[in-house]
């Protein structure tokens, strides 16, 4: 008698309009890059213009010869095949890499999104292409193991805390965020990366204050950061 494999559902959960589970295998991976030594940002900004995929282009505000790249694809092929190549020839090659403000991660479900496909690949692109938030804050974040022990309910109820305070922003036009996960795909181990996308740079900072008060941050939170804050310099959107 032969035994049966066991499944294993991978695919991101959703709620239906009748209540029941809905599921999408397919998820937006987003990488954020940052260099140094670049004291003519047009050039970037025109190849990027030409690539053959999407991209943002930031400056970075504490550095004036600071950029910062954001790029993302569905087929994580892509950071090792098309964008490698482009990132290996001038303009780009010629620049610094800064390596500890890289950032590698993937849209995820929390379980009760009624569009899939919107939540996990098109509102975040429409996000970081958005002119009205032209200012940036990305980092990425380290919770203390012992929350994973928490019962589901309380998990739920700390998120949500969370949660609301970037939607009181996003309601009254200041900010709005971008979430990815990044289990096993950093070296330090981080769980998420998290970009605060801004109409200015004070509310991109208001939020980070209004989070510090939140019990995840206070209570369940190992390392914040490193913080790459930037102004966009060059949305590259392709049809």
């Amino acid at each position: 008698m032969s035994q049966e494999t066991p499944t294993l559902d991978l695919s991101e959960k959703g709620k239906g309009p009748d209540g029941q589970v809905i599921t999408l295998d397919r998820r937006l991976f987003m990488q954020f890059l940052a260099f140094g030594n670049c004291r003519d940002a047009d050039v970037l900004a025109e190849a990027l213009q030409k690539a053959d995929f999407e991209s943002v282009l930031y400056l970075d505000v504490n550095d004036p010869q600071g950029v910062g790249l954001l790029t993302y694809a569905e087929d994580p092929e892509f950071f090792v095949t098309t964008l490698r190549r482009f990132l290996n020839t001038p303009p780009f090659a010629d620049l610094l890499p800064r390596p500890e403000f890289t950032m590698l991660g993937r849209t995820y479900a929390l379980g009760y999104e009624t569009d899939l496909e919107e939540t996990l690949l098109h509102r975040p692109r429409r996000k970081v292409l958005d002119p009205k938030w032209p200012w940036a804050v990305w980092y990425p974040l380290r919770r203390v193991k012992t929350f994973e022990t928490l019962p589901e309910k309380e998990q739920q109820i700390i998120l949500r805390e969370h949660g609301g305070i970037g939607f009181t922003f996003g309601r009254a036009g200041y900010a709005t965020d971008i979430r990815l996960a990044c289990h096993g795909l950093d070296k330090n181990d981080n769980d998420f990366v998290v970009g605060i996308l801004a109409s200015g740079l004070h509310p991109a900072s208001a939020v980070v204050q209004a989070m510090r008060k939140t019990k995840q941050t206070s209570q369940y939170l190992e390392s914040l950061g490193p913080f790459f804050v930037g102004r966009v310099y060059r949305q590259t959107a392709k049809k």
